[in-house]
Protein backbone atom coordinates (compact mmCIF):
# COMPACT_ATOMS: atom_id res chain seq x y z
CA UNK A 1 0.00 0.00 0.00
CA UNK A 2 1.43 3.22 -1.31
CA UNK A 3 0.35 6.50 0.42
CA UNK A 4 1.93 9.37 -1.06
CA UNK A 5 1.56 12.45 1.03
CA UNK A 6 2.51 16.08 -0.63
CA UNK A 7 3.15 18.97 1.38
CA UNK A 8 5.05 22.18 0.92
CA UNK A 9 6.04 25.30 2.81
CA UNK A 10 7.00 24.13 6.52
CA UNK A 11 5.43 20.74 6.34
CA UNK A 12 3.37 20.94 9.54
CA UNK A 13 0.42 19.35 7.78
CA UNK A 14 2.00 16.58 6.17
CA UNK A 15 3.69 15.94 8.91
CA UNK A 16 1.10 15.19 11.16
CA UNK A 17 -0.69 13.60 8.89
CA UNK A 18 2.41 11.02 8.24
CA UNK A 19 2.52 10.58 12.31
CA UNK A 20 -1.17 10.23 12.78
CA UNK A 21 -1.08 7.49 9.97
CA UNK A 22 1.89 5.45 11.49
CA UNK A 23 0.11 5.69 14.77
CA UNK A 24 -2.93 4.26 12.56
CA UNK A 25 -1.11 1.26 12.37
CA UNK A 26 -2.34 0.39 8.44
CA UNK A 27 -0.82 -3.44 7.52
CA UNK A 28 1.47 -3.35 4.76
CA UNK A 29 1.59 0.90 4.42
CA UNK A 30 4.38 2.89 3.55
CA UNK A 31 4.26 6.19 3.31
CA UNK A 32 5.86 8.44 0.49
CA UNK A 33 7.06 11.73 2.20
CA UNK A 34 7.24 14.35 -0.83
CA UNK A 35 8.01 17.84 -0.49
CA UNK A 36 7.93 21.14 -2.57
CA UNK A 37 11.65 21.63 -0.87
CA UNK A 38 13.46 20.13 1.58
CA UNK A 39 12.10 21.57 4.63
CA UNK A 40 8.89 19.56 3.76
CA UNK A 41 10.20 16.75 3.20
CA UNK A 42 12.78 16.76 6.29
CA UNK A 43 10.27 17.66 9.11
CA UNK A 44 7.57 14.71 7.13
CA UNK A 45 10.52 12.04 7.14
CA UNK A 46 11.01 12.89 11.14
CA UNK A 47 7.35 12.45 11.95
CA UNK A 48 7.97 8.74 10.19
CA UNK A 49 7.51 8.38 6.66
CA UNK A 50 9.46 5.54 4.85
CA UNK A 51 10.22 7.38 2.05
CA UNK A 52 11.31 10.94 1.05
CA UNK A 53 12.05 13.23 -1.92
CA UNK A 54 11.84 16.93 -2.98
CA UNK A 55 10.81 18.80 -5.76
CA UNK A 56 8.73 18.14 -8.89
CA UNK A 57 9.91 14.51 -10.12
CA UNK A 58 9.67 12.93 -7.23
CA UNK A 59 5.90 14.04 -7.21
CA UNK A 60 5.37 12.89 -10.79
CA UNK A 61 6.89 9.39 -10.31
CA UNK A 62 5.05 8.56 -7.05
CA UNK A 63 1.77 9.68 -8.11
CA UNK A 64 2.39 7.40 -11.57
CA UNK A 65 1.61 4.09 -9.11
CA UNK A 66 -0.19 5.28 -5.44
CA UNK A 67 -2.72 3.77 -3.96
CA UNK A 68 -3.50 6.92 -1.75
CA UNK A 69 -2.59 10.45 -2.60
CA UNK A 70 -2.85 13.44 0.36
CA UNK A 71 -2.18 17.04 1.29
CA UNK A 72 -3.58 20.52 0.91
CA UNK A 73 -6.43 21.55 -1.87
CA UNK A 74 -3.50 22.88 -2.98
CA UNK A 75 -2.05 20.36 -4.50
CA UNK A 76 -4.46 20.20 -7.53
CA UNK A 77 -3.55 23.60 -8.49
CA UNK A 78 -0.67 25.05 -9.95
CA UNK A 79 1.55 28.25 -8.57
CA UNK A 80 -0.21 27.26 -5.43
CA UNK A 81 1.70 26.99 -1.90
CA UNK A 82 2.76 30.33 -2.71
CA UNK A 83 4.35 29.03 -5.95
CA UNK A 84 5.82 25.87 -4.98
CA UNK A 85 3.26 23.53 -6.82
CA UNK A 86 4.20 23.52 -10.10
CA UNK A 87 1.85 23.12 -13.15
CA UNK A 88 3.43 19.78 -13.73
CA UNK A 89 3.17 18.82 -9.83
CA UNK A 90 -0.81 19.79 -10.13
CA UNK A 91 -0.87 17.74 -13.73
CA UNK A 92 0.45 14.75 -11.72
CA UNK A 93 -1.57 14.68 -8.89
CA UNK A 94 -4.83 15.32 -11.20
CA UNK A 95 -4.19 12.63 -13.55
CA UNK A 96 -3.46 10.04 -11.08
CA UNK A 97 -5.96 7.18 -10.86
CA UNK A 98 -5.26 7.02 -6.92
CA UNK A 99 -7.98 8.91 -4.56
CA UNK A 100 -7.14 11.81 -3.18
CA UNK A 101 -7.36 12.96 0.30
CA UNK A 102 -7.65 16.74 0.52
CA UNK A 103 -7.50 18.74 3.52
CA UNK A 104 -9.28 22.50 2.82
CA UNK A 105 -6.89 24.93 3.76
CA UNK A 106 -8.75 28.41 2.82
CA UNK A 107 -5.52 30.11 1.80
CA UNK A 108 -3.56 31.31 -1.66
CA UNK A 109 -6.75 32.25 -2.77
CA UNK A 110 -8.59 28.59 -2.34
CA UNK A 111 -11.43 28.95 -0.82
CA UNK A 112 -13.85 26.05 -0.53
CA UNK A 113 -17.25 27.42 -0.11
CA UNK A 114 -19.26 25.25 2.26
CA UNK A 115 -16.58 24.02 4.06
CA UNK A 116 -15.93 24.51 7.52
CA UNK A 117 -13.06 25.83 9.17
CA UNK A 118 -11.19 23.26 11.23
CA UNK A 119 -8.04 23.25 13.11
CA UNK A 120 -5.22 21.46 11.12
CA UNK A 121 -5.08 18.71 14.17
CA UNK A 122 -9.10 18.34 13.09
CA UNK A 123 -8.36 18.22 9.41
CA UNK A 124 -5.39 15.49 9.81
CA UNK A 125 -7.48 13.34 12.01
CA UNK A 126 -10.60 13.40 9.68
CA UNK A 127 -7.97 12.43 6.53
CA UNK A 128 -6.44 9.74 8.56
CA UNK A 129 -9.83 8.35 9.01
CA UNK A 130 -10.77 8.46 5.53
CA UNK A 131 -7.49 6.79 4.72
CA UNK A 132 -7.91 4.38 6.84
CA UNK A 133 -11.53 3.52 5.76
CA UNK A 134 -9.87 3.75 1.63
CA UNK A 135 -7.54 1.06 2.36
CA UNK A 136 -9.25 -1.31 5.01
Amino acid sequence: MKIVIIDGQGGRMGSLLTEKLKKARIPDAEIFALGTNSLATSAMLKAGADYGATGENPVVVACRDADVIAGPLGILAADSLLGEVTPTMAVAVGQSPAPKILLPVNKCNHIVVGVQTYSLNELTDRAVEQIVNLVS
